[in-house]
């Protein structure tokens, strides 16, 4: 009776007053369905970007032109063109008794160009790399074969195209041997790479692959290069290989100070460390958010039980005169208050999963491996969220229907 007196009243105030009872309930059922939306689709996107990072391996280290400034990015991310890092840098990071641990690395120099084969074109990016960039990337080769030490030594205009680049220049047609021209150069293709498609924010499969000596010779004219990737034989060593990094090229550079590096070094790992913090907080920032839908409902619930309250001043005496204590009439209203605000807690749960839902299934369709991140903990929460609501804002109602005389609520009219 404690319990099922109050359930009984509130279905009957449903019952009656169908719209009001669901006007009254929809700002917690919005909130909760937000706060259980924006928990599994954060979760979702920070498990597929950091999935798509980690495939690239976890044992890397990027190498960036430019200092870092206490706060804030690398210099080179804003897109400002620093050149003091070189070809001959790279390979002097292959020393095996100053950096035992790397076992491959790359310089980087890209571009935009419109690739042209009969009359053809495509609009992609060229990329120059070394020839020991399939072993930092663990990338393989579909069909040919990949350029050689040779090849980038000799400044060879040979290509290996990513598979879309293939599919869209020559369709059905076999690429191996023919020549493609872009910038004014003409390049012998020699193979494609398999298909790998998105990886963080890299499609693999929309570029041209190139010797990086080529390309900074014949294409872009320049010395420099945008960047290095080296691999680590393992994780477990990637700090050791960070520093033994910053120790070569600051003597190669002249650097005596650490601050005034013109280079900036970090592996994978603590990129994958900052995004994740990154991740995190901003998710919790738009569950919160969400939170302020849960409040809005909580002041609806008060509203609709002041209502409630004046309209049933006259049970309330009656009530009062046949025994009940103040502390009855207000545990009667405040129980009413949490019903309230937990159907409405369990409806959004329901509309924030299966929106949640509906989300995984558009995102998959895409291509895109997301996963479905309903914890029950965030349901849990989200329920008792909505309780405590129902008795934040239940209060003050009951405890005005409490403080109501029994003489006067019986003449009441």
């Amino acid at each position: 009776m404690f319990i099922t007196g109050p359930v009984k009243i509130v279905l009957n105030i449903v019952r009656q007053s169908k719209m009001r009872a669901f006007l009254t309930m929809l700002g917690i059922i919005i909130g909760v369905a937000a706060v259980i939306l924006v928990i599994s689709v954060g979760a979702g996107a920070q498990s597929l970007i950091l999935n798509q990072i980690k495939s690239a391996g976890t044992n890397l280290i990027g190498i960036l032109p430019g200092g870092t400034e206490e706060e804030g990015p690398p210099v080179a991310v804003m897109g400002i063109m620093i050149t003091t890092l070189t070809y001959d840098d790279a390979f002097a990071l292959l020393d095996p008794v100053r950096a035992p641990h790397i076992t491959a690395i790359t310089p980087i120099v890209q571009g935009v160009a419109t690739f042209t084969w009969e009359g053809d074109k495509y609009d992609g990016n060229f990329m120059g790399v070394s020839y020991q960039y399939l072993d930092v990337e663990d990338y393989s080769v579909a069909e040919g074969q990949w350029f050689s030490e040779g090849d980038e030594k000799s400044l060879a205009q040979v290509a290996v195209l990513g598979s879309e680049v293939k599919t869209q220049l020559f369709g059905d047609t076999d690429p191996i041997g023919e020549k493609i021209k872009f910038k004014k150069k003409t390049f012998r293709v020699i193979g494609v790479m398999e298909k790998r498609g998105v990886s963080g924010f890299t499609n693999y499969d929309t570029r041209v692959y190139l010797p990086v000596t080529t390309v900074q010779k014949n294409v872009l004219g320049i010395n420099h290069i945008s960047l290095l990737r080296a691999k680590v034989d393992d994780e477990a060593n990637l700090d050791q290989s960070v520093e033994d990094i910053k120790s070569i090229l600051r003597e190669r550079h002249d650097i005596t100070d650490p601050k005034q590096d013109d280079f900036t070094v970090s592996s994978l790992k603590q990129g994958l460390d900052a995004l994740s913090g990154v991740t995190d907080s901003l998710k919790f920032f738009l569950a919160a958010i969400a939170g302020i839908a849960l409040l809005v409902g909580g002041i609806g619930i008060m509203n609709t039980m002041l209502v409630a309250v004046r309209e049933r001043i006259h049970e309330i005496g009656i009530r009062k005169a046949m025994g009940a204590k103040n502390h009855d009439i207000m545990m009667q209203f405040l129980l009413e208050s949490v019903f309230f605000t937990l159907i409405g807690g369990l409806a959004g749960t329901v509309a924030g999963a299966a929106v949640s839902v509906l989300v995984a299934v558009i995102v998959r369709a895409l291509g895109y491996d997301w996963d479905l991140l309903v914890s029950p903990l965030s349901v849990a929460v989200a329920c008792g969220v909505s309780i405590v609501i129902g008795l934040v804002f239940g209060i003050y109602p009951a405890r005005k229907a409490a403080k109501f005389d029994p003489i006067v609520a019986l003449r009441y009219e």
